[in-house]
């Protein structure tokens, strides 16, 4: 009979003891060994108790000091992986420990390998305005922002992928700046559209064929928004677009002074001020998951009827967020936020 009993055998024997059972009367009725039966008498007669003793297990194989310095190593560093910082500590001869131990360190004080957020990395002058902007808007309420008509340009993939990076963070801290991935715009096979929205629901949307220059996008001004904002947007509408060298040109200019436009002035590198990101983001998961053979089927079968089927309270709820934006540009002191 092994030294060890299971909690279950150990309260059987001090039940029948208690009743005044005998060992011997005791190991027959379990079938146990009568040493076994006064073993467990004897240690419940000591500690009262028939719980196991905590038992100290498998030696850690890192000290206290170690562990401080892979919790540094990684919060110095939050791109470096579990794999560099055991290779790290063996050339540094502190520990020889592989990269599944180093994991369950950084476990252990809160620091998990997470998919970093990828957000524009953002010029100290560039914050600057992006903080100007939201502390001068931050009192608009959510009606002043009903009269804003909001636009941009994007594109929509028929394949490939942008591909996932990883950064080490504790939880809780998704969207501060130092755990994001900066990116920047590139190409590949893709539909390019102009678009836009307001509280009263999105505007018209545009397939931009080509380049797109600044006869094009007054083309599009002209013929396309200016129409839809003077049917759908109220008194004292203001138009959004951001700084894109073609929008800040001199035709540009002329042609919304010439036709009394109030254009909302913009921050650069604010994609997450534009309400009309998120979607985008919502278009571009609904027409993400279909197969497209080409930009033509893209385009007529599902991005035009997409557009005009995004539903009315997600728009209603962007447009409710901007005072929240604003503040969390405040918050972030001009970085990107999680918006």
């Amino acid at each position: 009979m092994p030294k060890h009993t299971n909690l279950q055998l150990r309260e059987a024997v001090i039940n029948l003891y208690q009743s005044g059972k005998v060992s011997r009367e005791i190991a027959n009725s379990l079938l146990i060994n009568k040493s076994t039966v006064n073993r467990i008498i004897a240690k419940y007669k000591l500690t009262n108790s028939l719980a196991d003793k905590p038992r100290s297990g498998r030696p850690r194989k890192t000290t206290k000091r170690v562990d401080k310095i892979i919790k540094r190593k990684s919060i110095t560093d939050v791109k470096k992986t579990a794999m560099d910082i055991s290779r790290e500590l063996r050339e540094e001869n502190l520990a020889d420990v592989s990269r599944s131990t180093i994991s369950r360190r950084l476990k252990e004080v809160g620091l998990i390998g997470r998919a970093g957020v990828k957000k524009p990395l953002i010029s100290a002058k560039n914050k600057k305005a992006r903080l100007d902007f939201a502390r001068k808007y931050e009192h608009w309420t959510e009606i002043d922002w009903r009269k804003v008509l909001f636009s941009d340009e994007s594109k929509f993939q028929l394949f490939g992928s942008d591909g996932r990076k990883y950064v080490r963070r504790p939880t809780g801290t998704r969207y501060n700046s130092r755990y994001q991935i900066p990116t920047v715009k590139h190409g590949g096979g893709n539909v390019m559209v102009w678009g836009s929205f307001s509280y009263d629901g999105v505007g018209p949307l545009v397939e931009i064929k080509g380049t797109m220059d600044v006869t094009m996008y007054r083309d599009i001004l002209t013929q396309h928004m200016l129409p839809y904002a003077t049917r759908k947007m109220p008194r004292g509408w203001i138009f959004q677009q951001d700084n894109d060298p073609k929008h800040s040109s001199k035709l540009i200019k002329e042609f919304l002074i010439a036709k009394k436009i109030r254009v909302l002035d913009w921050p650069s590198q604010s994609p997450d001020l534009n309400p009309i990101e998120h979607l985008w983001q919502e278009l571009k998961l609904r027409t993400g998951n279909k197969k497209h053979s080409n930009k033509t089927e893209l385009w007529q079968q599902d991005l035009q009827n997409q557009w005009q089927n995004l539903p009315q309270d997600r728009i209603s709820n962007l447009i409710a967020s901007m005072p929240r934006r604003c503040a969390a540009v405040i918050a972030s002191k001009g970085m990107a936020t999680k918006y």
